[in-house]
């Protein structure tokens, strides 16, 4: 069990690390767009910076699912990408079909992944809720100089 932990903890940290930095970048992206479309564009504009947000952010967790899924291929757990990649997506985003299972050595990697995912999601989730946030404030302030 401890083993698990010594492996998996400084993998939920790096992917802490680097979802913090998509996020910083996503928001900080977002924030000077808007100030640049606001003054020459309307909802549809920023709508396309929201877009460009949501993927950045959306690639961020694939890559966290990547990392994962190479972590299990270094442990020996799968030999093929496409299934270890498969494998760490379900426990990340938490679906759990649970067609493909690690074996006792490894097993808890998977809920330590699952409660990454969770946190990671939560955190995309809530830079995109800023961003919004951010939108619906800019359109008003925009409306009520008209």
């Amino acid at each position: 069990m401890l083993i698990n932990l010594a492996i998996g903890l400084p993998t939920v940290l790096l992917c802490l690390v680097l979802q913090a930095a998509f996020t910083f970048w996503s928001v900080r992206y977002y924030y000077r767009q808007s100030n640049r479309e606001t003054a020459v564009a309307g909802p549809f504009v920023q709508i396309r910076s929201l877009l460009a947000v949501m993927v950045v952010l959306v690639l961020g967790n694939f890559l966290q699912i990547m990392i994962w899924g190479s972590l299990f291929i270094v442990l020996g757990e799968f030999s093929e990408l496409y299934e270890a990649v498969y494998h760490s997506a379900v426990n990340f985003s938490s679906l759990g079909y649970g067609d493909v299972v690690m074996t006792k050595r490894w097993k808890l990697l998977g809920p330590l992944e699952a409660a990454n995912g969770v946190l990671m999601f939560g955190l995309t989730g809530a830079a995109l809720m800023a961003i919004l946030q951010q939108m619906v404030r800019t359109l008003t302030e925009r409306a009520g100089e008209k």
